[in-house]
Formats: structure tokens, sequence, C-alpha cells
């Protein structure tokens, strides 16, 4: 599978320009399928803001709103009750997967209760779009400071990748966004961890991690 993973989403003309490159055609000729589920583990997300990523309106238009050829949704909490043979083929058939920020422990726990976790590996040419906890997701883990879901037993992700993700660096409002606290997330989280700006995603192809960025970023080498 190929990874963008954005804090913001489909920002500026780079992320753009990267996202072109891993589809291998312009978005308007590709499809994609939309995962809002991650919102419903975070309180700050609720049927308002859900509704506004699946509709792609502003201000959630960086991902569903970018002028996909067609874009279909996939709830994962459904999935389970619906059996593989019906969802599997319409997760194959796309060239992509915008998944919604929200809580990453979260949408951890409902992509491996409905089987999705265990199909990615065999999604090869899948381009995974994640904006925010759609993109801590794939990491091994996101720090104490991230988790909201009451329920999560850890702060244990996926591991798709072997760093983390501190999203959102010095956006207004976050106050606990700086990079001091950036830093001090940093030291705890004890392995390699980026913090980037909703201007910056990371490009993940055959191994290879590549920072986008036309804002603000950090590597920690911890």
């Amino acid at each position: 599978m190929k990874l963008l993973l954005t804090s913001g989403g489909v920002t500026n003309p780079s992320i753009r320009a990267a996202l072109v490159d891993l589809l291998g055609k312009p978005i308007a000729e590709s499809t994609a399928l939309c995962i809002p589920t991650a919102q419903w583990g975070h309180p700050m997300c609720g049927p308002s803001s859900a509704r506004g990523f699946v509709v792609g309106g502003p201000p959630w238009h960086n991902m569903v709103g970018l002028g996909w050829k067609s874009v279909g949704l996939l709830e994962l909490t459904a999935l389970p009750t619906i059996g593989e043979d019906r969802w599997v083929p319409w997760v194959r058939e796309v060239d992509a997967l915008l998944v919604d920020g929200g809580d990453a422990t979260y949408l951890c726990h409902w992509m491996r209760a409905s089987g999705l976790a265990d199909l990615l590996p065999s999604l090869t040419e899948t381009v995974w779009v994640g904006v925010s906890a759609g993109s801590m997701v794939m990491t091994p883990r996101i720090g104490d400071y991230f988790v909201e879901w009451p329920s999560a037993p850890d702060d244990q992700t996926l591991g798709f990748v072997d760093f983390s993700i501190f999203p959102h660096l010095d956006y207004p409002g976050f106050a606990g966004n700086t990079m001091a606290h950036a830093e001090r997330w940093a030291a705890n989280i004890g392995g390699p961890s980026y913090a980037i700006d909703d201007e910056s995603a990371l490009k993940v192809a055959d191994g290879m991690v590549k920072v986008i960025s036309e804002g603000q970023w950090k590597r920690f080498g911890y």
C-alpha cells in the first residue's frame, strides 16, 4: 500500500502533486472511498463534522472535494455485519482510501474488527490518504496526549510504518500543539517521529519516506 499521511488533508499544490504521483494518474480519473469512522471516537467530532467530511464541503474539502472521478462511503463499524464477500470488492476496486481524523485508537479498533487492517497488505497499488488520526493510525503508537476514546486500552496503533506523527503543529486554537509540546511528546514516544503542520505530509512508497511540505515540520530521532 502507498501512503500519503497528512495533518490537514491535501492543502497545497505540493501535497496534491504527491497524491497524483502515488495514484499514477490524475485525481479526476481516480476513484475513492471515504472512511469517517475515526470521528465517532473523538469528543470534538459528531454528525455535523462527519457529514462535512463525507460531502467534501468547506472546511473539509481537502479530501473528498478534490475532484475525484467518484467517491463512495465506507463505514467500518458496519462491515462486520455484512460479510467480506460484499465489502472487500468495494475496497479492492478503488484507487484510494480517504481516511478522516478523530481518534486513532478508535479507528484502529474498527480497522481490526472489520478486517480492513488484514486486507491492507494485499492492496499494493491502493493509496491510503490519511488526515490527522487517519494518518496516525498507521504508526506504532500515538502517545497518551492524543488518546480521546475512553475505551482505548493503550496508545498503540497499527504500525504499518515505523515512525509516529504529531499532527496540527502550531494550529490556531490548539494550545497544546506547539513545538515545545511536540518535543516532549516525541521524547515519550521513544522512537522516530515527525511533527507536521497542516501544510505538510509524509509520502511513503517502496519503503521510502519523504516529507512534503509548504509549512513547518520537524523530525525527532529518539
